[in-house]
């Protein structure tokens, strides 16, 4: 083996477990120096949500370095590892099975370097998200199943939404100044999401050519979703994951805005458009829902609702895409 081949991965490690000891020991056995990236607290709040970490940023790094497969941990504070991997430049980039080679943050460049990219399966039956919930109990998971349906569903919508209020105000904030920026320099914003948040990017992309509240300028926005010969026509040649990513291809432009909207966060056509929107130069905005830390990490910023029904979180966000558009109606200036 060539004593200085470098390999890198990257995650949170917030709870070790089999399939992490697993894939790290795989990814040493690729060259003689791992070095593990991880995300720093804040990081982690950025795109788990605001419960976690469940251990701090030294705890995990303190962990990961007393594996025998670890030799160097490194914190990174962006939501993807990106400078990170152009700063260390390794030889061997390695990322679990779940990533398909398209989303790998960093794989053009550690290949444009002479490097490899490797996935390795995970192992089954192991997530840091399966533990918490074991550890939550059949009581937390029923809670409400003695309730009214009615009174249930609008009181968890009621909570979920003090959620988003507590949690994801400076998120908000933050994708309306992207989105701000990106109209008065001219640029456009593009929209894809899948089902519901399919007619959510309709909705969304509605009321910035047409107006919100205020009389303003019409602002450039295209939803990905609604023109039927481009969705059936590029289905059918390139496959349905190619089906907004695409159309970023032809629309996109450096410094434009891709909303990407995947309640499950694992939308394959909806990251895959990311990447290509990242490839392009575009700014990334992300919503999804708890479990969506595959869209968080590869965003620029992304809001995330904290519940895992479906339903709560598409009507969380067409909420916060309201009060986007609120905040563009009062802060945009006309550029010239």
């Amino acid at each position: 083996m060539n004593q200085r081949v470098i390999v890198f991965t990257n995650g949170c490690f917030d709870v070790l477990h089999p399939g992490h000891i697993e894939l790290l020991k795989q990814a040493k056995a690729r060259g003689a120096r791992l070095i593990v990236g991880i995300n720093s607290d804040e990081s982690v709040r950025r795109i788990k949500g605001n419960n976690r970490p469940l251990f701090s940023q030294d705890e995990r790094s303190a962990m990961l370095l007393a594996l025998e497969s670890v030799d160097e941990v490194r914190i990174f504070d962006e939501p993807t590892p990106e400078s990170l991997i152009r700063a260390i430049a390794p030889d061997v980039l390695v990322k679990g099975g779940d990533w398909n080679d398209g989303e790998i943050i960093g794989a053009d460049f550690v290949r444009s370097k002479g490097g490899s990219v490797v996935t390795i399966p995970l192992v089954e039956g192991f997530s840091t998200t399966a533990i918490i919930n074991r550890l939550k109990g059949p009581q937390e998971k029923a809670r409400n199943q003695t309730e009214g349906l009615v009174e249930s569903s609008l009181k968890q919508h009621s909570e979920v939404m003090d959620l988003v209020f507590e949690q994801s105000r400076d998120l908000i904030y933050e994708s309306a100044d992207i989105l701000r920026k990106t109209f008065e320099n001219g640029k456009k914003l593009l929209i894809c999401g899948n089902g519901g948040s399919a007619a959510d990017a309709q909705h969304i992309a509605a009321e910035f050519t047409g107006r919100y509240e205020k009389e303003r300028q019409a602002l450039p926005a295209i939803a990905l979703t609604t023109d039927t010969s481009a969705l059936t026509a590029v289905s059918n040649d390139y496959g349905f994951e190619r089906v907004f990513a695409r159309q970023v291809e032809a629309l996109a432009r450096p410094e434009d805005c891709l909303l990407a909207i995947s309640t499950s966060g694992t939308s394959g056509n909806v990251i895959a458009a990311v990447m290509t929107a990242r490839a392009v130069g575009c700014s990334v905005i992300g919503m999804t829902g708890a479990n969506g830390k595959k869209l968080a990490s590869v965003c620029d910023t992304c809001i995330i609702v904290p519940s895992e029904r479906t339903a709560r979180i598409q009507e969380a966000h067409i909420t916060i895409a309201h009060v986007m558009c609120e905040l563009i109606d009062y802060g945009f200036t006309p550029h010239s």
